[in-house]
């Protein structure tokens, strides 16, 4: 069977910052390897075939924005081996990237080029962003002028219309007004009946039971459980509100 998106056995860790110190000990401290390492996530495995659909479900720090940056290349594993075949697009915070003394426009053909669209490519889909995102006339404004939300728009239009083969999101179909999360819902959606492929993190159990098949719950780094949705999310809610019954208890 092909495989979109494999992680075998990957882990990765962060050194946690020390604070302020004199040039002379951060060199002492870096020669001595010294410096406390955070670990993010821990001989992780999982892989989805082209067209399948995984939630990554987790506490905050379970791994989940780690495991998005990694599949995209961003960040580079300690130990595994990550493969990704087919072009990844990634919706983790929308707006990076953006300048906001250029316009609309001139930020759509500036991030299309960095999502890998030619010239030809962002022209012919050029009207299609803006309708999609419902800036009108304000696209040949500077970004500065934009609301928030008239932001996130520009940044998921031009996003989306990179046509990936596998999509990765971080939550920010949540973020916005009502009309705004149900045109990204639709986006997604028609995605998958493309034949696209999925991989999501989110604490909503509305989007992870709607838009996907699997789930992968996280904790600390480390792999808990893979499943049916609805079975993962149960046995995450169970462990957390275990844990908040102990907490209570203990105090």
């Amino acid at each position: 069977m092909s495989v979109a998106l494999r992680f075998d056995r990957v882990s990765k860790s962060f050194s946690h910052h020390g604070g302020r110190m004199l040039l002379r000990e951060r060199l002492v401290e870096l020669a001595r390897h010294s410096r406390p390492r955070f670990q993010a996530l821990k001989n992780v495995s999982f892989e989805l075939a082209p067209g399948e659909s995984l939630a990554l479900v987790g506490c905050n720090g379970a791994g989940k924005s780690t495991t998005l940056n990694m599949a995209t290349g961003l960040l580079l594993p300690d130990s595994g081996k990550i493969e990704v075949n087919g072009r990844v697009t990634a919706l983790l915070e929308l707006g990076a990237g953006f300048h906001p003394d250029l316009t609309g426009a001139e930020n759509v053909r500036v991030n299309a080029a960095l999502l890998g669209l030619t010239r030809r490519q962002t022209n012919a889909r050029f009207d299609e962003i803006v309708e999609f995102s419902g800036i009108g006339d304000f696209i040949n404004e500077p970004l500065r002028t934009y609301s928030t939300g008239m932001a996130m728009r520009l940044a998921f239009s031009v996003a989306t219309a990179s046509d990936p083969d596998i999509l990765l999101i971080d939550e920010v179909i949540a973020s916005g007004d009502s009309a705004f999360a149900e045109r990204c819902l639709e986006k997604i959606r028609s995605f998958q009946r493309d034949g696209k492929t999925l991989l999501m993190a989110s604490h909503s159990p509305t989007l992870i039971t709607m838009l996907c098949r699997r789930a992968l719950w996280l904790h600390h780094g480390q792999v808990m459980a893979c499943g049916a949705p609805g079975e993962i999310l149960d046995a995450y809610q169970e462990a957390t509100q275990g844990s908040a019954s102990v907490s209570a208890g203990g105090s």
